[in-house]
């Protein structure tokens, strides 16, 4: 059984400029994968605190939106890992996501 879908929030306009690039590298509001290393997502149940987080007094002119990934199509890996030890732990791509890997694409807020 592959694991269930991961969730990634963004900006309309990286996911768009992802799409014809056929990859999207951004790991958080304000930093690529590059220079994070991973791309930070979330489960369904983390979503909101996660959005909260990162994009609680976001004001910019974009629209965000949830990307739904499929772990079976990353062709990257994924590890669960906690910020701290004990911490809950989140899912991180290590690797650029794979435009084919995003099955779905959500308003957010």
């Amino acid at each position: 059984m592959s694991e269930p879908h991961i969730l990634h929030i963004t900006e309309r306009t990286l996911w768009d400029a992802a799409r014809e690039r056929g990859a999207y590298e951004m790991s958080t509001r304000g930093r690529t994968l590059q220079e994070e290393g991973f791309i930070h997502c979330s489960t369904r149940a983390q979503l909101p605190v996660v959005a909260a987080f990162l994009y609680g007094s976001y004001d910019g002119p974009d629209d965000l939106v949830v990307l739904v990934v499929d772990p079976a199509r990353l062709g990257v890996p994924l590890k669960y890992e906690a910020p701290k030890p004990g911490g809950e732990k989140f899912p991180h791509v290590y690797g650029p996501i794979p435009v084919a890997a995003v099955v779905d694409v959500e308003a957010w807020g």
